[in-house]
């Protein structure tokens, strides 16, 4: 695809061996909204460029589509760039729409592993903050979390197993249900978990949050 001068002249900004993450918001800024230039470098085809893609979409300009047509071209990527990519893309474009935050609300059952990840990272992070009361709709997430849990995309398992944990650490009444899960499944029981950081097992995730909050 040729570029635009404009988005050739970004392009060679991004065009370092390893970009940091800061540098790319830092241009983004400078930018601010552009979604034909953010169009432009999505057709590229290449990380970088998307990363920056991400943040200056106008997500008024976006559509459900749209969404379905990012999460089909991100299989490509490994799973630490799937996550980058799905965090700001997420963050600075589902989350600031409300048009868009009612169509990711239809995806937990999606074919696309990607968009029922966007669906199950959205209710986490509404619980990680702990807001008060809590959404609503806890009791139906943990039906679900407790059919599919065991089995499903990885990808898409780590946002579910968190938002189960953060429904246990703010939602007493449903607290031991969450932990008898955790502890069924053993799932990340194993897992090695840098100093510092919370494990992912949910009987310890829970413990230790809990305890923080008492």
């Amino acid at each position: 695809m040729s570029l635009s001068p404009k988005a050739q002249e970004v392009v060679s900004q991004l065009e370092t061996e390893s970009p940091k993450m800061g540098d790319i918001k830092k241009l983004a800024k400078s930018i601010k909204k552009d979604t034909e230039l953010a169009w432009e470098l999505w057709g590229t085809g290449e990380y970088v460029p998307r990363l920056l893609a991400a943040l200056i979409f106008d997500p008024k300009q976006l559509t459900e589509d749209d969404f379905h047509q990012f999460a089909e071209e991100m299989t490509v990527l490994d799973e630490k760039q799937r996550h980058q990519m799905g965090d700001w893309l997420l963050a600075h474009q589902l989350m600031k729409s409300k048009d868009l935050t009612a169509a990711m609300l239809t995806w937990m059952e999606n074919p696309l592993p990607t968009l029922r990840r966007f669906f199950w990272y959205h209710q986490l992070r509404l619980r990680w903050v702990g807001k008060t009361p809590p959404p609503e709709n806890s009791a139906e997430l943990m039906n679900a979390i407790e059919e599919k849990l065991g089995s499903e995309d990885p990808d898409v398992q780590w946002a579910m197993n968190g938002c189960a944990g953060w429904i246990g650490v703010f939602e007493p009444e449903l607290r031991e249900r969450c932990v008898q899960l955790g502890e069924s499944l053993a799932l990340y029981k194993e897992e090695k978990v840098p100093k510092n950081c919370t494990p992912n097992y949910l009987p310890e995730f829970i413990r230790i949050e809990v305890g923080k909050r008492e």
